[in-house]
């Protein structure tokens, strides 16, 4: 069984005349440790197909599922625990609370956890160490760089070791140097064993994950392996094959 597995989504906003369908009947699987991308012009479903992916908003008809959990077969406070222990968000407006420092902004994920403090400061320097921001823990986010700043959003969505990361155009507003910088990083993510699924717009950050699905006015349209998949490319080939039969 696949570790995600989308089944027939479809998402309705409205109601009769003034109805629209964002998603149109979507269905594919992804494995546990792949990196998927998803392209799509703006208007074709991809922000839509994220949101419901990362358990924020229910589809009006199909089934969604990671690790073997129906997300929306819960009620709204287990889909809360579970975002809260699976899930990790990174986003292109970098969200941080500009009056606290990386550490603290770091540690925000980790509030709701009982847990001693030292083992939550502990827990963020490990996660800054990742992101290669040791040093600056102490730094306010108008006294790091952009760049700097998406890693620590990044250091905030990985600190609590969730499965998957869900990554919203996250090199959005930065140059193309450090837009390959925390691609680099992401990627490395994966490497170590973590599912992330990254909607972008730039084919440059595609290239990067072993899949990329596109979209189309709510429809998937073509899902093709990377370029540089390397040893996953056979892997992507096969789901690719199957899902266009199903």
């Amino acid at each position: 069984m696949s570790y995600i597995t989308a089944e027939n989504l479809m998402k309705r906003y409205g109601e009769k005349d003034y109805a629209v369908m964002a998603v149109k009947g979507i269905s594919f699987d992804i494995e546990e440790g792949e990196f998927v991308a998803i392209m799509g012009e703006s208007g074709s479903g991809k922000s839509t197909l994220l949101s419901i992916m990362g358990a924020l908003n229910s589809p009006t008809k199909g089934r969604y599922a990671i690790d073997g959990v129906d997300i929306y077969g819960l009620s709204q406070d287990q889909r809360a625990l579970f975002r809260r222990e699976y899930l990790g968000f990174v986003f292109q407006s970098f969200y941080l609370v500009p009056y606290l420092t990386t550490l603290e902004n770091v540690m925000i994920p980790l509030t709701t956890i009982k847990m001693k403090g030292k083992e939550k400061r502990d827990m963020a320097h490990e996660a800054l160490e990742q992101v290669g921001l040791m040093g600056k823990e102490h730094r306010l986010p108008s006294e790091i760089s952009g760049g700097e700043q998406e890693r620590v959003a990044v250091a905030r969505a990985v600190v609590n070791n969730p499965p998957v990361l869900i990554a919203d155009e996250p090199t959005g507003n930065l140059d193309s140097k450090t837009t390959s910088e925390i691609m680099e990083l992401i990627k490395g993510l994966c490497d170590k064993g973590m599912t992330v699924v990254m909607v972008t717009h730039s084919l440059e950050c595609a290239r990067y994950a072993e899949r990329i699905i596109h979209l189309s006015d709510g429809l998937i349209v073509k899902m093709d392996s990377s370029a540089s998949a390397g040893s996953g490319c056979l892997r992507c080939i096969r789901l690719s094959y199957r899902l266009s039969r199903d």
